[in-house]
């Protein structure tokens, strides 16, 4: 087991705040709280509600205008606080003053939800068209407004919607919370060389990247075996949220939670279906590459805790230090403006990359004030984690190009949300193959595939996975049990023989936390978008880097302001047929032939 010899930073938030304790920050706290009821009252004072039909005019356009302003000033200074708390949470999820914080935000931001709601039905009753005519604050929310208008059709009853935020927060918030408290701060007992040691959960499936197979195995089985042991209120969790879901999909006149889903990351269903068409003609390549990775293993078929193992050859260490230092030299490559955010990123402390007990799993950005961001790993010095940092740090650039729009207009589906990040990742993939023998080539390449296989192939099989829950959530609860089984099921028709049938991963339902929101659901296929997506903008960089710069830059800063289709179609694509995607997907292809043949000539 490789053991950490180099201290890894934590972020710096006391130049937001020097604490949660802090006069300052509760002074704020406090005229937050305040600036959410002054909302309200001035939407009282503007009859911002659901009406009949108004004549658009002068008066009518001021009403918008001052609503409007009043809204992206309160959530511009709610999102610095709320990333502030939230810093605390996710990396001590045992800090009772964080939790406490966080949870009485959350019940004020419910009158929030009630009143975006309400300008929602507001908007319904206008002809946005002749708002956006007449005013030009509406003209520069166009977007918005149009998504609100089809929104207002896919509403409740004013109380049945104020009803629903408040009880969120003990519905489906308050279960989202539980999963994500418990995850956090699960302990793992296991057996490692001859010494028997109790770990944090990120820590033990951290160890899925481990050179050596034993260590791998009995992470996996003391994992499944934690899992085991919490399965009936996960279960309790997962089946709460999905029915609360399924309830007011139906009562807001969503055909399904799907079709919300798609809504709201702004694609219809020809897009999914193109996509996933492709998806699935590529699965027999990924099971190709399973199969070569075995190979190269030494083994004859790959278990699930194989999937991340590292390449026995050429899988060098990646202290942290170094993949900053190579993610600076070829951000630069693309550009400086790119490469400069980076810099501050790192000088600055933006990033909490050590693993620690009861700091929640995985990796995340999120936005913090103007075009200042924070990021979560949890850095292991491989690769793989730099690979990470390059995907994160591409979120930051993403939020540094939406800093010069407002709040409502920053509003990014989850399809485009990893457009800049996949990017990002291949800009290093690309670059760190350059230098590299045929040993590390193995290794780097596997990486990328790994990566594309888990986007592919692995949401593939949440997606199906969540589609199948959500569809017997309407009958009743299902048991853990019946979990288990539909995850498995999905594993069997993805992976399919890539993976050795009996040593799959049954309890990937209560992994990830994805599946716990109630807010967004299918938080699966976005991600093979964004890839893919993704994929395909660095081929038309890699034609014409100059043009491409700009034209890329303000692609990122309106993915609020227009649907995919219409930003894809500014670089000629159509996203709505399967050619794009099986385009995109003839790169990951290309890797896979290069891996399989880097593996025979290895032997």
């Amino acid at each position: 087991m490789a053991e950490h010899t180099q201290t890894l930073p934590h972020w710096d938030m006391t130049v937001v705040y020097p604490g949660l304790e802090s006069d300052a920050f509760q002074q704020d706290f406090t005229e937050i709280i305040d600036s959410i009821e002054t909302l309200r009252e001035t939407f009282d004072a503007e009859d911002i509600r659901l009406t009949e039909s108004l004549k658009v005019d002068e008066t009518l356009a001021t009403r918008f205008e001052t609503v409007v302003g009043d809204f992206n000033r309160l959530l511009e200074r709610l999102e610095t606080i709320e990333a502030f708390i939230y810093s605390f949470v996710a990396t001590d999820s045992t800090d009772e003053l964080a939790q406490a914080k966080l949870g009485e935000l959350e019940q004020a931001q419910t009158t929030l939800v009630t009143l975006s709601t309400r300008l929602t039905a507001w908007l319904g009753s206008l002809d946005v068209e002749a708002l956006i005519k007449a005013s030009d604050v509406a003209a520069e929310h166009a977007y918005v407004l149009r998504k609100a208008k089809v929104e207002s059709e896919h509403l409740m009853s004013p109380p049945e919607e104020a009803l629903a935020a408040r009880l969120s927060v003990t519905g489906s918030g308050a279960w989202s919370r539980l999963h994500g408290d418990v995850s956090s701060q699960l302990m793992v007992s296991l057996e490692l060389e001859g010494d028997q040691k109790d770990l944090p959960m990120s820590a033990v499936r951290n160890l899925a990247y481990e050179a050596d197979r034993t260590t791998r195995r009995t992470a996996y089985e003391a994992e499944l075996a934690t899992w085991q042991e919490w399965r009936v209120p996960l279960a309790a969790s997962l089946n709460s949220i999905k029915g609360e879901v399924n309830v007011l999909s139906e009562e807001r006149g969503w055909e399904s939670a799907l079709e919300r889903s798609l809504f709201q990351n702004s694609i219809d269903r020809a897009t999914l279906d193109a996509m996933l068409e492709a998806g699935r003609e590529a699965f027999p390549d990924f099971r190709r590459y399973m199969r070569a990775k075995a190979k190269a293993l030494g083994i004859e078929r790959m278990a699930w805790y194989d999937m991340f193992a590292p390449m026995p050859a050429g899988g060098r260490a990646w202290g942290y230090e170094e993949a900053t230092g190579f993610i600076l030299e070829h951000f630069g490559g693309y550009g400086p403006r790119l490469q400069a955010l980076a810099q501050r990123a790192f000088e600055e402390n933006w990033i909490d990359a050590e693993p620690r007990p009861g700091k929640r799993d995985g990796a995340f950005c999120m936005g913090l004030r103007q075009d200042e961001s924070r990021i979560l790993a949890n850095y292991q010095p491989s690769y793989d984690g730099m690979s990470t940092l390059a995907h994160e740090l591409g979120h930051a650039y993403h939020n540094l190009a939406l800093s010069v729009r407002t709040p409502l207009q920053r509003e990014t589906p989850m399809t485009l949300a990893e457009t800049a990040s996949t990017f990002c990742q291949t800009i290093i993939q690309k670059e760190a193959l350059k230098s590299a023998d045929e040993a590390g080539q193995m290794f780097i390449v596997e990486a990328a595939i790994q990566d594309a296989c888990q986007v592919v192939v692995d949401i593939s099989s949440r997606l199906q996975f969540e589609s199948e829950v959500f569809s017997k959530r309407h009958d009743r609860p299902l048991s853990a049990d019946e979990l288990c089984q539909l995850m498995l099921q999905s594993q069997a028709d993805t992976y399919g023989d890539g993976l050795d049938p009996e040593l799959r991963h049954a309890y990937m339902w209560a992994v990830k936390g994805h599946y716990y929101s109630g807010g967004r659901s299918f938080y699966n296929y976005p991600y093979m978008f964004g890839l893919l997506f993704g994929l395909g903008l660095y081929a038309r960089y890699q034609h014409e880097p100059d043009v491409f710069r700009q034209g890329y830059d303000d692609l990122l800063s309106a993915t609020g302001m227009a649907d995919a289709a219409e930003l894809a179609a500014g670089f000629d694509i159509d996203i709505r047929t399967p050619d794009f995607w099986r385009a995109s997907l003839d790169v990951v292809r290309e890797d896979i032939d290069r891996f399989q043949s880097l593996v025979e000539a290895a032997g």
